[in-house]
């Protein structure tokens, strides 16, 4: 790799600056060589030769933008000279051949996890509490109030002493002084984890349940099921008021269509039969305190890796993202398809311009034409409120460098690998066969990983360019940078640097393997992310309106 400038694929014809570069500056790539006319900051393009009117960008060998204006060669590309442009898709056109990478060095390896009665591993062990309804948040959040530190799962709240630390110096007339107080971690001791085997409560509030179509509710209960399916979830506790869209039944019913045997224990409770408040709330913490003693008494055995379920998730992207951090992950979900493993795609919106390359990975007809459908209704529901996806990428994603969605996706499915695509499921489905599969999310990151937890993801690998602090509450997310810079500017919430692509250090395929190492790690509870750490436990579930 050059250290100023990459051409990703032969068929491009825009060039990527690695570092700063400037107007006049004479840069030679191969049997190329080009003088800027512009600045170009890293992340940023420029192209090879002068381009006209309605030209096409390719790039990554797909298209992926054209021209608004003349451009000169050498002419940086932006929002002001280049807007969206994809290619078409249609059936499967062709058939797929794919070389497995090599995996005899983790062919005998396992993780530690917990074994579920379906056949599932968990890479954690959790208690959910999640109300059926917004109406029930309140009694959620008095749940949590009740358990949370005395089983000591908080966190400590070190931003609560920083502020009494400033109420003393200001009482004791020290005003001068605030200024200067440096913000430290809090010693104050935490209570010991009264739970050994159970890495917490987790409490998913959330706004929806009622008021929303009956769709709505539908998804919301597969989106539950599939928490509380979950290998990472030892069991649940659910509460009902009673007179909302969102039912006890239906809930029971999307758990029996997920396993019909299911044995994880599930107390219901619903308020308008408990009585009072208080009543409620007493059977609920008596309960649900039963259960976690059951629960405790799971433990750690190994696992082959064939057990993990690998959610794919980006946010946060910039230009180096497409290069570095998601062909990384794509390796990592190469290797986990070849030991028979499971990984999940997700964010359709950021799949626009890759559709073929994916329909021809599809294993059969009736894979790629779901993926064909579920693609053009998301589409259409997009465009039918006067949007598209080429309104996704965000001021942050235009700002470093991807200023198209066909770009953006075409850096974004990078996350995928070359695997066949397995299978292909709609939002609220579970997972059900190995290999690669791709789940229809939004882009949106919260929405996009509360999905993939649903869908089975006992694990997830977050690419990010920007800095996202993005967690889930059962499954835990590991953080990866596109750049080096990033690693350095916000360790606390990076887990691994894939910077090291884009200076050379290591290649796509070192860092990838890296990642799968580090995986294990996780799911043997060894390490814990740092999204964990920072006890990030984002839950949005999806309304089936647009949301990009």
């Amino acid at each position: 790799m050059s250290s100023k400038i990459l051409k990703i694929h032969p068929a491009d014809n825009v060039l990527v600056a690695l570092s700063n570069l400037n107007a006049g500056e004479k840069l030679t790539l191969g049997h190329t060589t080009v003088q800027l006319v512009d600045d170009v900051p890293a992340k940023h393009k420029f192209v090879e030769k002068a381009m006209n009117v309605d030209d096409e960008i390719t790039m990554y060998g797909v298209l992926v933008g054209k021209a608004m204006k003349p451009i000169p060669a050498g002419g940086a590309i932006g929002t002001h000279n280049v807007k969206h442009k994809s290619s078409n898709f249609s059936e499967k056109t062709e058939t797929f051949q794919w070389q497995a990478p090599q995996v005899d060095k983790w062919k005998t390896k396992t993780f530690m996890g917990y074994h579920r009665e379906d056949g599932q591993v968990g890479t954690a062990n959790y208690w959910l509490v999640i109300p059926l309804v917004f109406c029930e948040n309140r009694n959620v959040n008095m749940i949590r109030e009740a358990f949370e530190e005395a089983l000591g799962f908080s966190k400590p709240d070190v931003y609560k002493n920083y502020v009494s630390e400033m109420v003393r110096l200001y009482q004791a007339g020290k005003v001068d002084n605030i200024n200067s107080l440096n913000f430290q971690q809090s010693t104050t001791e935490q209570a010991s984890q009264i739970f050994k085997n159970i890495d917490g409560i987790k409490f998913l509030t959330h706004e929806g349940g009622c008021g929303g179509t009956r769709m709505d509710a539908e998804a919301l209960c597969a989106l539950l099921a599939g928490y509380i399916h979950n290998p990472n979830v030892a069991g649940a506790t659910v509460l009902s008021l009673g007179c909302q869209n969102a039912q006890a039944d239906i809930l029971r019913d999307k758990l029996a269509k997920l396993n019909p045997a299911f044995t994880k224990p599930l107390i219901v409770l619903e308020q308008q039969k408990e009585g009072t408040e208080q009543e409620l709330l007493a059977n609920a913490i008596r309960e649900t305190f039963l259960g976690l003693i059951k629960a405790n008494q799971q433990q750690r055995k190994p696992a082959s890796l064939n057990k993990l379920v690998v959610g794919l998730e980006c946010g946060g992207s910039d230009g180096f993202s497409g290069i570095s951090a998601n062909p990384a992950i794509g390796h990592t979900s190469d290797l986990i398809a070849a030991l028979g493993g499971i990984s999940i795609l997700s964010e359709f919106p950021e799949l626009c311009g890759v559709e073929q390359e994916l329909i021809n990975r599809c294993v059969d007809d009736t894979t790629a034409n779901r993926f064909v459908q579920l693609m053009r209704a998301y589409e259409k529901a997009a465009v039918a409120v006067g949007s598209g996806f080429d309104m996704n990428p965000s001021p942050g994603n235009i700002k470093d460098g991807l200023i198209t969605d066909a770009m953006k996706s075409a850096g974004a499915a990078k996350k995928g690998g070359t695997s066949p695509v397995a299978d292909v499921l709609d939002y609220g489905e579970y997972v059900k066969k190995p290999g690669l599969n791709l789940l229809c999310t939004p882009g949106n990151d919260v929405e996009s990983t509360t999905a993939l937890a649903g869908a089975g993801a006992n694990i997830m690998l977050f690419t990010t360019g920007l800095g996202t602090p993005t967690g889930n509450p059962v499954a835990p997310v590991v953080k990866i940078s596109s750049n080096t810079k990033l690693a350095e500017k916000m360790p606390d919430i990076i887990d691994i640097d894939a910077g090291q692509v884009i200076s050379g250090e290591k290649t796509i395929e070192q860092v990838g393997e890296q990642i799968l190492d580090f995986i294990i790690e996780v799911a043997s509870g060894n390490v814990k992310t740092k999204a964990t750490q920072l006890h990030q436990d984002d839950f949005i579930p999806w309304k089936r309106g647009v949301s990009l």
